[in-house]
């Protein structure tokens, strides 16, 4: 029997559901609405209580002068604490998720 042609349509929504796109796309979103989430918690609600702890204030601007070099340590800091504390949350949901599955 002559297989039926698909239409382009048809072709192009079987794509989406065999590869998952559509999940794909939606965990983006929603993986760069919990990035604001997570960066606005540090920003606004952390860093104060650290900034207020630390002598000077501005922690985020302080730099290492190694002759010509001027290395941002208080802006790496300020990253590398952004990246532990999302790490943390994504933990957190993907073990929820997780354990609703079992």
């Amino acid at each position: 029997m002559e297989e039926q042609k698909k239409s382009f349509m048809q072709e192009f929504m079987d794509f989406l559901n065999k590869y998952g796109v559509i999940g794909l796309a939606v965990a983006f979103v929603m993986g760069a609405a919990v990035t604001k989430l997570v960066t606005a918690l540090v920003t606004d609600l952390i860093m104060p209580i650290i900034g207020a702890l630390v002598p000077g204030g501005d922690w985020r601007s302080a730099t290492l002068n190694v002759g010509n070099i001027k290395f941002m340590i208080g802006d790496f800091a300020g990253v590398l604490i952004d990246f532990i504390i999302i790490a943390v949350v994504i933990f957190m949901i993907v073990k929820a998720i997780v354990k609703e599955k079992k």
